[in-house]
């Protein structure tokens, strides 16, 4: 394999313990896109508010805020595995609640809102955890091929899914794809304790809280780690909430209806699953932070060419480049923050990590609804997409800082530049 750059890609699944997870999180993922979209369309069936979904997305959002950096105390005190197998059964019961009470007609609409928050609650212990563990299955030389692989495998997941629910909905209803999201998880739960991990684990002897404020720290004391979160989060906020505008473009300025909001989010998706594959063959972190930069202003442009659009057609190209340029900014940056890391401190890093890239989301939303209600939807994107272009290029210019600060973490690094 090391032969050819395009074999690159699959070179983390010739490590056993990673091609379980991989396969287990693959048939696991699709099963959460297919509850998503049967969720927002069962609140909608039931209520037909859009103040509801709002409130739904909300909930099953905020927990990665408020509770994600205890995960990562958690993550860093007990074994990953043993923490992922914990979460994903936990996921199967819920989703399993949610199956039963659809099927049998039992479901409220105030069931909907308390099962998300709950999701969201463990999401914020799983995610931490399992974003943590991918540096235990396979060698640091291919750390870079097996997180790109998890973020095409993410994407894939995000086209397959939806398509699968979407037909499922409309032939036997949404309790069938809760019910199919629940057995997924198996495949994790499964895998996870078919691998063969070390069992040398040693629990650390400082108090939660001491080991909590350690991981702020280390976070706000290394320059490129907080640099590169911080253009995360901005991201975030202002540009990954062109999504939550998307049927407005579908519905009053593209008149594409709810086929070509999809045809326009499989777009945006075939963009991320091949900027994860591109950066899937490629060798070490050099140049990564570059790519950091470039994803931003790529993903800010593209949003902004976006905005103006009117023509389906011209929509549909430019939102390839979208998700490719957001795809390459956060598989790099993930890829840099996991090399930075020290073993001990990886959880709780990652659970920052997850506060500014998933944890900010529900601000973004309720940001882009307001700017689109008082300025339009297209000025809102446009606005977000200009903010990215700035973060970007504030970041590039840092670049030659935080190279010279990269220096004094070659001993946690397989690299010495960014």
């Amino acid at each position: 394999m090391e032969g050819s750059r395009f074999l690159l890609p699959l070179r983390p699944l010739s490590f056993r313990n990673y091609r379980l997870f991989f396969l287990g999180q693959l048939i696991s993922l699709m099963g959460t896109w297919m509850q998503s979209v049967a969720q927002q369309w069962l609140v909608y069936r039931l209520t037909g508010s859009a103040a509801l979904l709002g409130l739904v997305g909300f909930l099953s959002q905020i927990p990665m805020l408020l509770l994600t950096p205890f995960g990562g105390v958690i993550a860093d005190r007990f074994p990953k595995r043993n923490i992922v197998v914990v979460t994903q059964t936990l996921f199967m019961l819920l989703a399993f609640a949610f199956a039963f009470l659809t099927l049998t007609n039992h479901i409220r609409v105030w069931h909907i809102p308390l099962l998300a928050f709950l999701f969201g609650v463990v999401n914020a212990a799983d995610v931490p955890a399992r974003q943590s563990l991918v540096p235990e299955l396979v060698p640091r030389e291919v750390l870079l091929n097996a997180i790109a692989l998890n973020s095409a495998m993410f994407n894939l997941a995000r086209i397959v899914g939806p398509a699968i629910a979407g037909l499922m909905v409309a032939a036997f209803g949404e309790g069938w794809c809760f019910f199919a999201n629940a057995v997924s998880y198996l495949a994790v739960i499964i895998g996870l304790l078919m691998m063969d991990l070390p069992n040398d684990y040693t629990a650390p002897t400082t108090s939660p809280l001491k080991h909590l404020l350690e991981g702020f720290h280390f976070v706000v004391q290394t320059s490129p780690i907080r640099e590169i979160l911080m253009l995360l989060g901005l991201v975030s906020v202002m540009g990954m909430s062109y999504t939550v505008l998307m049927p407005i473009f579908a519905d009053r300025i593209l008149h594409v209806g709810p086929k070509g909001l999809g045809i326009l989010m499989a777009a945006s998706g075939m963009g991320a699953l091949t900027g994860a594959l591109v950066l899937a063959m490629k060798r070490g972190i050099r140049g990564l932070g570059k790519r950091v930069a470039f994803g931003a202003v790529g993903f800010g442009i593209s949003l902004i060419l976006f905005s103006q659009s009117r023509s389906f057609l011209l929509s549909v190209l430019i939102l390839a480049p979208v998700g490719f340029c957001m795809v390459t900014q956060m598989t790099s940056a993930n890829t840099l923050v996991q090399t930075f890391s020290p073993d001990e401190l990886r959880g709780r890093v990652m659970s920052v990590y997850a506060m500014m890239f998933m944890g900010m989301a529900p601000f973004g939303s309720l940001l882009a609804g307001s700017l689109a209600h008082w300025l339009g939807a297209p000025t809102a994107v446009a606005l977000g997409g200009l903010s990215c272009v700035i973060g970007g290029l504030l970041f590039a210019r840092k670049l030659p800082q935080l190279r010279a600060a990269t220096r004094q973490l070659r001993s946690r690094a397989s690299d010495n530049g960014l």
